[in-house]
């Protein structure tokens, strides 16, 4: 296995833990859905970012999904178009991480998040066809 390989195949596995965490839908009324989003924002940047390693396309230290899936664009064949709708997910990886900056997150855009995060998790998981660690 190339070195890329094993890297990108480390990036997805990151990822879907991430994802795997954001579906253990709170047990307790005390986890917000704000956090659970960040998790889904997260599976999607590491899940991207492992597409780009795979592709061998450098990226710089970011957690913008449209910068992510801008690099990808001309490099690859297909990005189907929920992966550039997950660009909205970007906001959770800041905005709601500070209380006071943003809205309550709902339980449904909570859904919504994972939804689309399970589908690129998924779409990236196939294209790069590797056996996972987990």
């Amino acid at each position: 296995m190339k070195d890329n390989d094993f890297l990108a195949n480390q990036w997805i596995t990151r990822a879907i833990s991430n994802l795997e965490k954001a579906k253990c839908v709170p047990a307790s009324d005390k986890i917000l859905f704000e956090d659970l989003c960040f998790d889904c924002q997260q599976a999607v940047e590491k899940a991207l970012k492992a597409l780009l390693i795979y592709n061998e396309i450098e990226f710089p230290k970011t957690h913008s999904l449209n910068q992510l899936i801008f690099l990808l664009h001309g490099k690859i064949d297909y990005i189907p178009e929920f992966v550039n709708d997950s660009v909205y997910l970007t906001d959770y990886s800041v905005s709601t991480r500070y209380p006071g900056d943003y809205e309550p997150v709902t339980k449904k855009e909570f859904q919504e998040a994972l939804e689309i995060s399970q589908k690129v998790v998924d779409w990236v998981s196939s294209s790069i066809n590797k056996e996972l660690l987990f």
